[in-house]
């Protein structure tokens, strides 16, 4: 448990805000948290529908919790002043790409304002303060290139979640260029991710949630796409990767608004159908059948290029395709067939990622 000592140093006993604590992310983050023996605080706007794995893991019962509309941008001030934290991760969002083609103007009000809200609180914390923001891996000007997105490539986006991902990395930059510039107590860096897949999402529109919803009920999952490729990547690198970024900001302040993907190996390509061959040879009874929404549509490759996050950060994926398919699909089998204590299996699975951390 190396990894896990190592962080506790950073986090133990301090004051950790998590905004969208009840998310799928924003709930494992706060449990790793938690092991760590950190004092965590939720924000969000609402509980999760259920099944969640906020619920899955009975979240509410070890952290403090609050619930605002991160839109209310004079609410926010006053909870984060109040709280006084060491850390904030900035998870809260509408990050479901389908349902930002349905309601556009609440997907970017939830992303631009709610994360203008969050540096509004900043400006005004007065404290020292390790800020981590995250954003997505559809912030860039996706061109579908094999070479993977670099952290200095072109931000754009054509549909409304990744146009108001992207503005707001405009929005964030402008606060550390401007606002924050003779800010020597806050320290902040964005993070952009993967195709996030794991245990405890039942989010709709996503495609491993979606396939584990039909699996349950014995139908079969709609598939758009069957050819598309999407860094997918378990739930804890990423989480690790927040974590790690935290830790390394507070120690050097070289990294204050700068931004860091965390993306599965260049070399990993792995196509939604190559995803579904997966889980039918784990899940026998799984189905699916191909169709095509003219109106909706998405990218089919998308790839990032995480090698400044090793250089400066060491840190790189470190799971197989086919163990991180096995961790997903044993959290779900854990959760429908044999209705395990999921905050021990969820745990269990931390301490087993964190084995996988000492593996070269």
């Amino acid at each position: 448990m190396v990894e896990l000592m190592k962080f506790k140093n950073t986090f133990y006993k301090k004051k950790v805000v998590v905004t969208g604590h009840t998310g799928f992310k924003g709930s494992w983050l706060a449990l790793w948290l938690n092991l760590l023996g950190a004092k965590v605080y939720g924000i969000s706007d609402k509980v999760q529908k259920k099944p969640s794995h906020f619920d899955a893991i009975n979240l509410k019962s070890y952290i403090d919790q609050k619930f605002i509309d991160l839109k209310d941008t004079e609410k926010t001030k006053k909870v984060i002043k109040k709280i006084k934290p060491d850390f904030i991760f900035h998870l809260a969002a509408q990050a479901i790409v389908k349902n930002a083609f349905s309601k556009p103007y609440r997907t970017w009000q939830s992303n631009l304002v709610g994360t203008l809200s969050i540096l509004e609180a900043l400006k005004n914390l007065n404290k020292k303060c390790i800020a981590i923001i995250i954003t997505s891996d559809k912030v860039y000007k996706n061109i579908e290139t094999e070479k993977g997105y670099k952290e200095n490539d072109t931000l754009g986006g054509f549909d409304p979640y990744s146009a108001s991902k992207a503005s707001t990395e405009f929005l964030i930059n402008s606060y550390v260029k401007s606002i924050f510039s003779n800010n020597n107590k806050l320290r902040l860096s964005i993070a952009r991710a993967g195709n996030v897949i794991g245990g405890g999402d039942w989010s709709e529109g996503r495609l491993v949630p979606d396939c584990i919803k039909s699996w349950s009920k014995e139908k079969k999952v709609i598939i758009r796409n069957a050819n598309s490729t999407r860094p997918w990547q378990h739930v804890l690198e990423v989480i690790f990767g927040y974590l790690t970024l935290a830790a390394n900001l507070e120690r050097n302040k070289k990294l204050h608004g700068e931004a860091f993907n965390f993306g599965p190996k260049i070399k990993s390509r792995i196509t939604v159908i190559q995803l579904l061959r997966f889980i039918k040879k784990r899940l026998p009874k799984f189905m699916w059948v191909k169709k095509k929404n003219k109106f909706l549509k998405e990218s089919k490759l998308l790839k990032l290029n995480s090698k400044k996050a090793k250089k400066l950060l060491n840190w790189e994926c470190k799971l197989k395709f086919s163990e991180t398919v096995d961790l997903v699909l044993k959290w779900y089998e854990n959760f429908y067939q044999d209705n395990n204590d999921m905050k021990k299996f969820s745990i269990s699975q931390i301490k087993y990622y964190n084995k996988i951390l000492l593996r070269k």
